[in-house]
């Protein structure tokens, strides 16, 4: 007798919307006629689910020959005449049923053929091995529970389209166990976090998600509206304040594991909301805070995977600790050659960052911040092996306590693994005066247009001036840190939820815009008036160019498959395009201030293709996207030039 999985033929592969739609009809009449029966499955309100189907494979010694309870999804079924099989799905697995006319009654095995892959069953029935050696469920009562309504997708082969595979989490979870097991060991890291941190004598508490100050970070906040107090408020860019507040009222040790909500671009390692865990210590320093960090990624590693040496998208990584410990100069100059603070001013800095081959953007940029761009573009994606980069400039560090000694550099570090960073953390900042003089230079920062620059926090001034004790402090990226564990590629795929633009987003904004029309009747379409005014554009150049000098540059349409933020750059967004060659294009261009990377996926826009690469942010842009600029009472503007999707990529423009 053939025991093998198999599913309903017409559901072994991507049905056709007609097929979909007479599948959906057939399903919901079943459920009728069970109605009609007065057998409806919905009406149910519990059942006796004894085991779950590891335990039965576990203990089948035990268990062999008695009868017991299993509830779960039937993910296939095959009728063989007066005797059926069938694979039941529930929290822990998978376990086959055997289904025979004689055993459960002619017409329960009527009922039963009548079943759908998905339906939702409870089984009673001794427990047996069959011939091939499978462990089973014979059963002796099958009743259904929930009536799917929809056939599941590829059945086993489970979902492929990432976008639908998030999108659907609920049909991923279904049918993909290796993702069931990513977010079961997602559950597992954060209770070890607890654990660990628990044992150690720290507690946890719960500060505010709604504030009217965004600090202790630099990040875009997302902004909301108090109704009853007429204020406007922030979603929490970081926990980090208010735990510092607690410390200063005399817990020692705090932590909290919550979400952030930050508002900018999505990537593989960055998500509008996620989870951090912010932890603080009193009497303690970033050297406290190095050795509790290590312990927490060794511990967790070890007990979600059973040692602490693990592949990260083929990369062998060692978190055994300890760790390496690195200066960031030290780190710049053993990639570079470039000693930073050796340079007397910031004009020497900067001309070191030339000879490195270092485009500094920002002109009046200081030594620090300089010494920290080259360590963006120069280091950071070299750090495999799990790296503390220490000893911050205080420019890029406002709430971070001064090295003694080196005025100009922090007690702070960042954990570097795989290229990416995990933790950031500080000796804290404890000295109220000097605390007020960093927030005043962030709120000028923020005056003169940086949005991520933090706000002055008014209260936790007034902490510090109490007194905090010496202070570690740190947080973590726990998405980040669960995606090393688990070998995620990306941070949806740790997320049971990322946040995504809805698929009806532009019909929704045409049908808000045709609704007076409609409701008016068919009322003429009066065509948009644009004032162009106040608008300036740049003179018109004067010096003629040859026909030969213009036709040297390829310009051609290209069409945008993917977009993410450029990592540590306010302007950047790196685009990769299909240019008709069928080899990807990638282009960075300095347009994030006017558009978000999810608005431009999938248009069709024009690039120059055959200007040499240029080395921007540690990556090769290999091209230019074309865009209008204008200025507008004294503001720039700017359009990407986006064009009819109907041209097709690698179309050239003449």
């Amino acid at each position: 007798m053939d025991e093998q999985r198999s599913v309903n033929a017409p559901e072994e592969r991507a049905l056709t919307q007609e097929e979909l739609s007479e599948l959906l009809q057939i399903r919901r009449d079943k459920l009728k006629s069970l109605q009609d029966a007065g057998r409806d499955p919905f009406e149910i309100v519990r059942y006796d689910q004894q085991l779950y189907s590891a335990d039965v494979l576990e203990k089948y010694d035990a268990l062999e020959g008695k009868s017991v309870s299993l509830a779960g999804r039937m993910m296939s079924k095959r009728i063989m005449g007066k005797a059926s099989f069938a694979h039941l799905l529930d929290y822990k697995g998978d376990i086959q049923i055997y289904v025979r006319r004689d055993d459960v009654g002619e017409e329960a095995y009527a009922d039963f053929k009548t079943m759908d892959i998905g339906d939702i069953l409870g089984v009673v029935g001794k427990v047996f091995k069959t011939r091939t050696g499978e462990v089973s469920i014979h059963a002796e009562q099958v009743t259904l529970l929930s009536k799917s309504l929809r056939p599941l997708p590829e059945k086993f082969h489970g979902l492929k389209d990432p976008e639908l595979r998030y999108r659907q989490r609920f049909v991923d979870l279904i049918v993909n166990p290796e993702v069931r097991e990513t977010f079961v060991k997602r559950s597992k890291i954060i209770a070890e976090i607890r654990n660990r941190l628990n044992a150690r004598g720290f507690i946890e508490v719960e500060t505010p998600v709604l504030n009217t100050t965004a600090s202790g970070a630099s990040a875009r906040p997302f902004i909301t509206h108090h109704n009853a107090l007429d204020i406007d408020m922030y979603m929490r860019i970081a926990t980090e304040l208010h735990l510092k507040m607690c410390i200063v009222g005399g817990l020692e040790r705090v932590y909290e594991i919550g979400r952030i909500f930050r508002n900018e671009g999505m990537d593989a390692t960055h998500n509008p909301e996620f989870t951090t865990i912010e932890l603080y210590q009193a009497y303690t320093d970033y050297n406290g805070m190095m050795e509790l960090s290590e312990d927490l990624f060794s511990h967790c590693c070890q007990m979600v995977n059973g040692t602490t040496k693990i592949t990260y998208q083929g990369q062998e990584i060692d978190l055994t600790a300890p760790f390496r410990r690195l200066p960031m100069n030290d780190a710049v100059k053993e990639y570079t050659g470039a000693d930073f603070l050796a340079c007397a001013t910031d004009e020497e800095a900067h001309a070191l960052a030339k000879s490195i081959g270092l485009e500094i953007e920002d002109k009046a940029a200081t030594k620090g911040k300089i010494l920290a761009e080259a360590f963006d573009e120069f280091v950071e994606d070299k750090l495999i092996q799990p790296t503390f980069i220490i000893d911050y400039p205080v420019e890029i560090s406002p709430l971070s306590k001064r090295k003694p000694g080196c005025p100009g550099l922090t007690e702070r570090f960042e954990l570097f693994i795989s290229g990416h960073e995990y933790a950031n953390a500080f000796s804290e900042l404890n000295d109220p005066i000097d605390q007020r003089g960093r927030f005043v230079q962030q709120a000028q920062e923020r005056a003169k247009g940086d949005d991520e620059a933090m706000m002055i926090d008014e209260d936790f001034c007034t902490a510090l001036e109490y007194g905090m004790p010496p202070t570690g402090g740190i947080g973590i990226g726990v998405d980040r840190m669960i995606m090393l564990l688990t070998d995620s590629s990306t941070i949806r795929d740790v997320l049971l939820f990322p946040t995504m633009k809805p698929l009806d987003s532009d019909k929704k904004v045409s049908k808000e815009v045709s609704a007076p029309a409609e409701a008016a009747q068919a009322a003429p379409e009066v065509e948009e008036k644009i004032d162009f005014s106040n608008v300036q554009i740049e003179p018109l150049f004067e010096d003629q160019v040859d026909f030969d000098t213009f036709s040297k540059s390829d310009f051609r349409a290209v069409k945008v498959k993917e977009c993410e933020a450029v990592k540590k750059s306010k302007k950047l967004l790196k685009f990769v395009l299909d240019d008709g060659t069928g080899v990807d294009r990638v282009i960075l261009s300095g347009i994030h201030e006017y558009y978000e990377p999810e608005e431009l996926v999938g248009k069709t826009c024009i690039a120059i293709t055959n200007l040499p690469p240029r080395a921007m942010m540690g990556i090769d842009s290999c091209g230019m996207l074309i865009s209008a600029v204008h200025h507008e009472n004294g503001e720039e503007k700017l359009h990407l030039l986006m064009v009819d999707p109907h041209i097709p990529a690698g179309a050239k423009l003449y």
